[in-house]
């Protein structure tokens, strides 16, 4: 099924893409690019100089040749809106895609200070943690506060429930994880016995969810479970340590039959912040509003007279893991942005002194070949 330049906008609700996230505002900002021929796709999976994207015609392979930057946060990624070429060109590329509503972002594990984008334009951001392990709540937290950083709305799902056999034990299991997790819904689900995933399913009905977490947190599986079908790999996780064996390896789209698409990712060794100061705001909102009453509008809350922070930690209403966890990623946070800043300044002048090269070996060129008339 194909759609012409003249039907385009008005079609935009009966398009086939529809299930993959479609609608009027995509449709709007991709005239430009119908106008000179191009397709509208949505990024699938990306792998080294290509991508597969899912058009109106059915999924395609692409050269991203001409959007791959230098910059690592401007790489195409899975969830992007693609302008792809018509049938006929081969190769057929990625000409460019559209600007991203929500970009899910760490940092790298590099010295590099580099950001690497995980999945775009997210609705809902899944974060994965197994109830088969200890409960890692400062790495909640972490997770927490890229997902609100993201643009997208974080929820929490404990996997395994089924491995709980206490239901008292579990409930405050949930309640331990809604206490780091203000404002945020936490489901608690197995996809073992299908306990919570109709639930899961009917929330994600409707956007892109992209699925987070550590290895071994049941993210394939649980992907299984919202799919309908063995889709991804799982296999067995070490009962050691409750880790997997990273079976997912790459990042995937996937339309989910109840609703709504999936993105699942590889499982992730490492989750540093990267800009992600609103986030983190956003994960410690109690301490924030706590800090609205201290004396001292630049109090630091270590031991400053009058400091309503520490007289929630006195009086038992904050915990002292809380703020511990609320100083370290706000650090963290802190630390990578000069890391960053130094970094493009470092490019800056890199760039300044390329230029200035260029420019005086332009002008001796230039004045070599006047005194090379003159004689």
């Amino acid at each position: 099924m194909s759609f012409s330049p003249a039907s385009f906008e008005a079609s935009s609700a009966a398009h086939p893409l529809v299930p993959y996230g479609w609608d009027d505002g995509w449709a709007a900002e991709f005239a430009p690019y119908v106008r000179q021929g191009l397709l509208p796709g949505r990024v699938v999976r990306v792998d080294r100089g290509q991508c597969d994207a899912v058009t109106a015609d059915g999924v395609v392979r692409a050269d991203t040749a001409f959007v791959t930057p230098h910059d690592p946060l401007r790489v195409i990624c899975t969830g992007d809106w693609a302008a792809v070429d018509p049938v006929g060109g081969d190769p057929r590329f990625v000409r460019e895609y559209l600007p991203r509503r929500t970009a899910f972002v760490r940092s790298t594990s590099s010295l590099r200070s580099e950001g690497q984008i995980l999945a775009a334009n997210v609705d809902h951001a899944i974060i994965a943690v197994s109830l088969a392990v200890e409960l890692d709540l400062g790495r909640i937290e972490r997770f927490l506060a890229l997902g609100w950083e993201s643009g997208a709305l974080p929820l929490i799902v404990l996997t395994k429930a089924d491995l709980v056999g206490d239901p008292a034990v579990l409930g405050h299991l949930v309640d331990d994880v809604r206490t780091a997790a203000p404002g945020v819904q936490v489901l608690a689900v197995s996809a073992a016995t299908g306990e919570g995933v109709e639930v899961l399913s009917a929330v994600l009905s409707a956007g892109t969810s992209v699925l987070l977490g550590v290895s071994g947190a049941g993210k394939s599986t649980l992907a299984n479970a919202l799919l309908g079908d063995d889709v991804m790999d799982v296999q067995a996780t070490r009962e050691v340590d409750g880790k997997g064996r990273h079976t997912t390896t790459t990042r995937n789209l996937l339309a989910m039959p109840g609703g709504g698409v999936l993105i699942d990712t590889p499982g992730l060794r490492g989750v540093g912040l990267w800009d992600a100061e609103t986030g983190v705001g956003q994960v410690f909102s109690e301490i924030e509003e706590l800090a609205k009453r201290c004396r001292f509008h630049d109090c630091a809350h270590v031991s400053e007279p009058g400091c309503a922070v520490l007289g929630a930690v006195e009086d038992g209403s904050l915990s002292v893991r809380r703020l511990e966890s609320y100083r370290k990623l706000l650090r963290e946070n802190q630390r990578i942005i000069a890391k960053t800043d130094a970094r493009l300044r470092g490019e800056i002048r890199r760039e300044w002194k390329r230029k200035g090269a260029e420019g005086r070996a332009a002008m001796e060129a230039k004045r070599g070949g006047r005194s090379g008339r003159t004689r």
